[in-house]
């Protein structure tokens, strides 16, 4: 009884004072515009017919894709070798034969230079070149945090190398040959997830089979052409030492290579629904 009269009463004061309304202008941008729920934030409910559609679609994309890889190794080839003429580079192309099936084998070419020690005037003219470049991080604006943060990370996997090669450069257990090669076949598996990457992440959401397949296609061409220029530009400077293979393994190698998936991802994600 008590706690229904103290209902009663709270009911009465809240109708003799109402809340004020809610403020709009919290939800409008700088520019007077609407600003709308994040879709991280907003319910999203997977229709049945979605969830076949994402499927079929990554099916259809990935089948795409293992008939033309053939025609892109062999593009591949073709670019490493005029790109290894073009640069002046003493590198041969490699072929590595990948068998999958009877029926489905790939010939991965990649550019095969030899493997060059650091020599005492190189390995001190890096050390000197870091030493210049950590004491530049510091001196960047507020603006450019990230960019300093992300060479000081760059330089802290060089000094890394500075030191192995110092102290046994003679038990360095890999060639750049290898690492090329690693670096395009791993190339070429990111690729081919891709389709099943979108189907997860992008597929799912309301934007069109148009703009699916585009976003698709579009990033896949993009590695296409990126993986086999990243490669001889990684050839160019593993032709002048293994020194510096750790910076662009852990740096410039296929993390790199992920990171073009994102910015792809966070692009289309920015397309209206």
């Amino acid at each position: 009884m008590v706690s229904s009269k103290t209902s009663d009463l709270a009911a009465s004061r809240a109708s003799a004072h109402p809340r004020p309304p809610l403020d709009l202008g919290r939800f409008r941008g700088h520019r007077g515009g609407l600003i709308s729920t994040h879709r991280a934030l907003a319910r999203f409910v997977l229709n049945p017919l979605d969830l076949v559609v994402s499927v079929a679609l990554v099916a259809f994309l990935s089948v795409l894709w293992l008939v033309l890889l053939p025609f892109v190794c062999r593009f591949w080839r073709v670019v490493f070798a005029r790109g290894a003429r073009m640069l002046a580079l003493n590198a041969a192309v490699g072929i590595t034969d990948r068998r999958f099936t009877a029926y489905f084998h790939l010939s991965v070419p990649y550019p095969r230079v030899e493997s060059i020690a650091p020599t005492s005037g190189l390995w001190w003219a890096t050390a000197l070149a870091v030493l210049l470049l950590l004491g530049a991080s510091f001196l960047l604006k507020n603006n450019y945090i990230p960019f300093a943060y992300l060479i000081r990370a760059a330089l802290c996997v060089q000094v890394s190398a500075l030191a192995y090669f110092a102290w046994s450069p003679a038990a360095f257990p890999h060639t750049s040959s290898g690492y090329l090669e690693g670096l395009v076949g791993y190339g070429i598996v990111l690729i081919s997830i891709v389709p099943a990457l979108f189907g997860f992440t992008y597929f799912i959401f309301d934007f069109g089979l148009f703009r699916k397949v585009l976003l698709t296609l579009m990033t896949m061409l993009h590695l296409c052409l990126f993986i086999p220029l990243q490669a001889l530009l990684h050839a160019v400077i593993l032709q002048k030492s293994i020194l510096f293979m750790p910076v662009l393994y852990i740096i410039f190698g296929l993390p790199l290579d992920i990171l073009v998936v994102i910015a792809f991802y966070s692009w289309g994600m920015s397309w209206s629904s």
